[in-house]
């Protein structure tokens, strides 16, 4: 009798076993946001992002195939070897199955190397640069909210069609900088304009005046703003006060969300065009989210926080339709699964990782304009995801699948 009671429960301590190895691997879901909190692009992404992903969690149902889900977060600084030993520590020893968000490509590009080599997958909704889906692509690497492609299409082509046919870029130095620059220089140059210059200044720089008096001096029509967060603000805080578009040059804020819009404020931001791939007040569906996430976060949501609700929500989705959370398994679900959600709207994922999705146009209205809080754009035009995005099969990533 005791004997076949010892192997009633060997067996069935077994078969637990076999079925939380097809399933959860470690009795959990563990979900690490890994973002600049304290610095230029806090307000971008930030805590916000982290709220955003608990969303995500939540209206999942705050379980995956039986096993609780959690999300972890820190702030890596800006530093890429500040990220990698946040993401190294996360994989080795804290049991994190996935990393999302990772704010500054610099960043982004160093945690998805380790990604890599680790075999687990990272998702980027707050980095920009085209080499995340095609030179530094991984099988296990995904970009999700938006690229520089998408920017240059949209904000650079917008100017373009103006007569914005001269531009000078005063550009990030660092790798989202220098993309943007790039992408938007050969869109500019592919529609018959030309590039007379550009200047690259180091990121979270307090003055701009030397920079923005070469730009000025240029004689440029439009002066790119190939940065992001606080350094645009302040590049056109500062711009104002040098009168640079009273006299007739325009400002094209090449990488500027709904977050830098409030914080710029409607009187200095007036007017300027920029690209992103989500407005919390375009519909019915896109404003019900915005007011829960305003209700957690007391602000609406751009396309970052947005984006990392998205990656989330549809990295669960991926493990559940897997059953498993193995990361080929289910890396290989993300691939082929359409996606569907307040922010990817009939969105595709191509095999270089990049989900593919309709970008906006968007203008910031006058203050007169403006008619409740929030309130800051008038859209413009929605870009097609085929238009906005790289062709995956002409990205440049080397993968072989």
């Amino acid at each position: 009798m005791r004997k076949n009671l010892i192997a009633s429960l060997a067996f069935l301590l077994a078969s637990s076993t076999a079925v939380l190895a097809d399933g959860a691997s470690d009795g959990k879901v563990k979900i690490g946001i890994l973002n600049d909190q304290s610095g230029v692009y806090a307000d971008f992404g930030g805590k916000s992002s982290v709220e955003a992903a608990k969303m995500a969690v939540e209206d999942f149902g705050g379980k995956v195939l039986g096993v609780p889900v959690e999300i972890v977060d820190a702030d890596h600084q800006n530093k890429a070897d500040i990220a990698s030993n946040i993401a190294r520590q996360w994989y080795d020893t804290e049991q994190v199955d996935a990393i999302m968000e990772l704010t500054t490509s610099s960043v982004a590009l160093a945690v998805q190397a380790v990604a890599k080599e680790k075999k687990k997958i990272d998702i980027v909704t707050g980095a920009a640069t085209t080499d995340l889906t095609g030179k530094a692509c991984s099988p296990y690497g995904f970009h999700w909210a938006y690229d520089t492609h998408a920017l240059a299409v949209g904000t650079g082509g917008a100017l373009v069609k103006q007569g914005g046919d001269s531009w000078f870029f005063l550009t990030a130095d660092y790798a989202f900088g220098y993309s943007l620059e790039q992408q938007t220089s050969d869109f500019v140059k592919a529609n018959g304009g030309k590039v007379v210059g550009s200047v690259r200044h180091p990121l979270s720089t307090q003055d701009f005046s030397s920079f923005l008096l070469q730009a000025q001096s240029s004689g440029a029509k439009v002066i790119g703003l190939a940065n992001a967060g606080l350094d645009t603000s302040n590049a056109i805080k500062q711009a104002a006060e040098f009168g640079i578009t009273q006299s007739g040059q325009h400002l094209a804020a090449l990488l500027f969300t709904l977050a830098e819009v409030h914080g710029l404020g409607l009187d200095a931001a007036q007017g300027l065009t920029l690209t992103e791939g989500y407005y919390w007040n375009l519909d019915d569906k896109s404003r019900e989210f915005g007011k829960k996430f305003f209700a957690r976060t007391g602000r609406m949501p751009n396309m970052v926080h947005t984006g990392t609700y998205s990656a989330v929500l549809q990295y669960l989705k991926a493990i559940q339709k897997a059953g498993t959370d193995d990361t080929d398994a289910v890396a290989k679900q993300l691939h082929e699964m359409p996606v569907d959600d307040v922010f990817g709207r009939g969105g595709t994922v191509g095999p270089n990782g990049r989900m593919i999705h309709d970008m906006y146009l968007l203008q910031v209205k006058k203050p007169a304009d403006s008619k409740e809080p929030w309130d800051y754009f008038n859209v413009l035009a929605t870009i097609p995801g085929k238009e906005a995005y790289i062709d995956p099969a002409k990205s440049g990533c080397a993968l072989v699948n």
